[in-house]
């Protein structure tokens, strides 16, 4: 009689992985094109060519693709945000490098922030606080503390200005950058016509202004 082969774990969590970001990447195309807000499970499910029943082994329903691709953005950025500042000497050193990071990001991956922006408005009608604090407290258990211990190290190897507050000054500047970098990427083409200067000139003279304030005379 014939025997019917299982597959091996690998195998199975391989093909697992690679339905999950079928409909991730599905999911993502199509919020970018017509907003988180337009789109249903229905249309997701269309886009990824799976079953329903298949979407639904993975994602109980739109928000937790949403929150999935969330996940994904923030992890990715923090791994590359630790690369990019290892070679940093001084705290102003690895401040440049972020915000150098943000503007490549605006260049390079603007749907991603794109995703961001649009995830901003859905989270201030949708969602609490606790939920994106404990997803950040996931992928970095420091959290924004690691921010007010980076302005701690720029006054004492003297690149900062001495009297910055550690636990107000760095929360106040990323909300600026990330504010600045997320309506440039959702407005592109407009606030060019707008201002007359490309996007990404814009957020660089943004971050340059940024640390002018930041730096020690």
């Amino acid at each position: 009689m014939p025997t019917t082969l299982n597959p091996s774990p690998r195998t199975y969590h391989v093909h697992r992985a690679r339905q999950r970001r079928r409909i991730l990447e599905a999911a993502e195309e199509l919020f970018d094109q017509h907003g988180i807000d337009q789109v249903t499970m229905a249309e997701i499910i269309a886009a990824s060519g799976l079953r329903a029943s298949t979407i639904y082994q993975y994602f109980s329903s739109k928000d937790d693709i949403v929150w999935a691709i969330l996940e994904e953005v923030i992890a990715d950025l923090a791994e590359r945000a630790k690369a990019a500042t290892s070679g940093a000497k001084t705290a102003l050193d690895k401040i440049t490098a972020l915000l150098d990071l943000m503007a490549d990001d605006l260049t390079r991956n603007r749907a991603k922030v794109r995703f961001l922006a649009q995830f901003d408005a859905m989270y201030a009608r949708h969602w609490p606080a606790e939920r994106l604090l404990t997803l950040e407290a996931q992928i970095s258990p420091e959290g924004f503390q690691q921010f007010a211990t980076l302005i701690r190290e720029g006054i004492a190897d003297g690149s900062l200005r001495a009297d910055l507050d550690p636990e107000l000054t760095l929360h106040a500047v990323v909300n600026a950058v990330a504010g600045a970098q997320r309506r440039l990427a959702s407005l592109g083409s407009r606030i060019e016509l707008e201002y007359g200067q490309p996007i990404d000139r814009l957020f660089r003279e943004t971050t340059r202004v940024i640390l002018l304030g930041l730096r020690a005379t």
